[in-house]
């Protein structure tokens, strides 16, 4: 079990001292200052709701209130004496709050799934007793290490729709099919279990496609999900290499057909294809087995899942010589020829219902752009595929690709309010920090910070208490559906 009061970066520990004396009141607030993803201008703020329920209340509640205070205070001092020196932390502190038995603190914050502009807080945070004034930032580097993740994948995600949205509308396609589309397949890369449920949530805020059976548990538990009452996250049967190598390079066309025929005889099943040679299915395999697919009830799904994505997909720019002619028209094109379909109402090629293809490997952004503007070049809409969304996506990022921070912008001392705020000269702004009491409110349709305002101002924002001195408040904005619900209408415009 983790110890909540060393979930902390050392110099936390003895802040409190640092203060100046008659300091009673701490505010802070978590902000995305910066993007350094051209082009994302706002984040999808997503994770607060876990982070009460699993730390401000279970953790603390389980590791710290609910065990003998003489016993977590000698725990305590032992981490500090052992590694700041005897006596450099002392422990009354620490006893007072645990005599007081919840944490005095107030956390008001935007519903999840709000776009935030950067530079906008997405929450703030303060102490309802003086002499606790020193928890405050003490959970700066816990609340930190636990929201900026699902924050980015949320956003990364929400990056994939806007972008699927917008060439399934160009191209004709089945808008219903769009979140099936992006498919989450990072759980193995990501750096833990913890990571990559969070991970996995944010990427369900966008889409339903998943492989991380993690994330559906996560928000069955924490965003009052009920898989059986409407659909949470979905995936379908699928091989991978060792099921085909299993089935020997001699016996593979006998696997596809075992498989499509016999094991799933309907519904939708994807079939890694390359494990040895992509062409030679989509040249013979394939065609033998037409009629056996077109008879299913159900879709094949054909993954590639080695080489360039855009051209395993779409084609090479360059013909290659004859024996490797399909690699000239791509997956997409091959399996156009062989079972056909539909021509939509915008004059885009859609396969047959029975038979379909994803690629799960090495798809970013750009390249999922890539690949759906080389299909709309050939006449083809963009739903013909679906994405596989990795780790290389999902992990690829850091607290600063969105400069997420945690700052102290008011305090009280002495009975008197402080306007704080940082403004290093060495620095081109991004670190700047918001000044005095903030206020977050929407005018005009767009989310805006007011800064040195009054305590009226601030209880009446576009925030909402979350949580106030032990106890979760609004938990019933917790709820996956309507977080959902509202990023789809704030990216749409229609907030």
């Amino acid at each position: 079990m983790k110890n909540p009061l060393t979930l902390i970066d050392f110099y936390k520990a003895d802040h409190r001292r640092q203060y100046p004396e008659g300091t009673t009141l701490v505010y802070s607030n978590l902000t995305p200052r910066k993007s350094r993803v051209p082009g994302v201008d706002h984040i999808v703020w997503f994770g607060l709701g876990y982070f009460i329920n699993a730390y401000l209340l279970d953790l603390w509640n389980a590791e710290f209130f609910d065990r003998e205070k003489l016993t977590v205070c000698n725990e305590y001092k032992r981490r500090m004496d052992t590694s700041l020196g005897e006596g450099a932390v002392t422990v009354e502190h620490i006893a007072a709050l645990h005599d007081l038995g919840y944490l005095p603190l107030e956390i008001r914050a935007l519903p999840e799934g709000t776009l935030v502009p950067m530079g906008v807080p997405c929450m703030v945070i303060w102490n309802t007793k003086p002499e606790f004034f020193w928890l405050v930032n003490y959970l700066e580097t816990l609340l930190s290490a636990v929201l900026w993740g699902p924050c980015t994948s949320a956003t990364t995600a929400n990056r994939y729709r806007v972008l699927l949205d917008a060439w399934c509308e160009k191209t004709g396609g089945d808008p219903a099919f769009v979140p099936w589309q992006g498919h989450d397949f990072s759980m193995r890369g990501m750096m833990g279990v913890e990571a990559a449920a969070l991970s996995g949530a944010g990427h369900l805020l966008s889409f339903t496609g998943t492989d991380s059976v993690a994330a559906i548990d996560f928000l069955e538990e924490h965003y009052l999900a009920n898989a059986e009452d409407a659909m949470v996250g979905g995936s379908v049967p699928a091989t991978e290499h060792s099921v085909m190598c299993m089935g020997t390079e001699e016996g593979e066309f006998e696997t596809f057909k075992r498989l499509i025929t016999k094991v799933y005889p309907k519904g939708v099943v994807s079939i890694v294809s390359d494990t040895w040679d992509l062409w030679v299915v989509l040249a013979s395999y394939l065609p033998m087995l037409k009629q056996e697919i077109l008879g299913r009830e159900g879709k094949v799904v054909i993954r590639p899942d080695s080489g360039d994505p855009v051209e395993i997909l779409c084609g090479l720019t360059e013909p290659v010589k004859p024996e490797h002619y399909l690699a000239n028209v791509g997956v997409i094109e091959a399996l156009w020829n062989i079972f056909g379909g539909t021509v939509n109402a915008k004059g885009y090629k859609q396969l047959d219902p029975h038979i379909g293809a994803i690629y799960g490997d090495s798809i970013t952004v750009e390249r999922a752009d890539e690949i759906c503007r080389r299909l709309e070049a050939k006449g083809f809409a963009s739903t013909n595929v679906v994405f596989g969304i990795g780790s290389y996506t999902y992990q690829y990022v850091t607290r600063d690709t969105y400069g997420f921070a945690m700052k102290a912008t008011y305090g009280e001392v002495n009975g008197a309010g402080r306007t704080i705020y940082k403004q290093p000269k060495t620095d081109n702004g991004t670190k700047n920090s918001a000044r005095g009491l903030l206020a977050v409110k929407r005018v005009d349709g767009k989310l805006q910070l007011q800064q040195d305002v009054n305590w009226a101002d601030v209880q009446g924002d576009d925030m909402e208490v979350r949580f106030r001195d032990g106890k979760p408040r609004g938990m019933t904005t917790n709820d996956l559906f309507m977080v959902r619900a509202r990023l789809a209408l704030e990216r749409n415009g229609m907030m």
